[in-house]
């Protein structure tokens, strides 16, 4: 398996990760301990602790650009091409969507911290572009 795909593997689990540990860990610890109900927890996340308030939101960024690294990965695994830029931008696409995540949950956002956030999600759409100019330039 390549690279950009074991990576692509990674973002996956990274959002399961999210999901599983941040969000159900909130939800199950307050379901067990009879503080709250199965339907106690509406899906746009407005209600809970601040970050887990902040996990959902960072879960659901995870989801959004999910596919769009999945079909830039796609089009490299389909075209064939293997290049070792392509990899160093999916290990820096996957390494930026970590640190996102994880400044997301364990911060109160102000300013500087969504300076932050936004400066390793820019990171991350410029590795998609990266490699799908890569895919296009092989192509041309």
């Amino acid at each position: 398996m390549s690279f950009p795909l074991w990576m692509l593997l990674g973002f996956a689990m990274w959002t399961a990760a999210i999901l599983v540990f941040a969000i159900g860990t909130y939800r199950f610890s307050h379901i067990f301990t009879g503080r709250a109900g199965m339907a106690s927890f509406p899906a746009d996340g407005r209600d809970g602790a601040a970050w887990y308030q902040r996990a959902m939101r960072a879960h659901a960024n995870c989801v959004e650009n999910l596919p769009l690294f999945t079909v830039v990965v796609f089009a490299l695994q389909a075209s064939g091409i293997s290049s070792g830029t392509a990899d160093a931008l999916a290990g820096a696409a996957l390494a930026a969507r970590i640190v996102q995540s994880l400044v997301h949950i364990s911060s109160v956002q102000t300013d500087c911290i969504v300076t932050i956030r936004f400066t390793f999600f820019f990171v991350q759409l410029l590795c998609f572009v990266g490699i799908a100019g890569i895919v296009f330039a092989q192509l041309r």
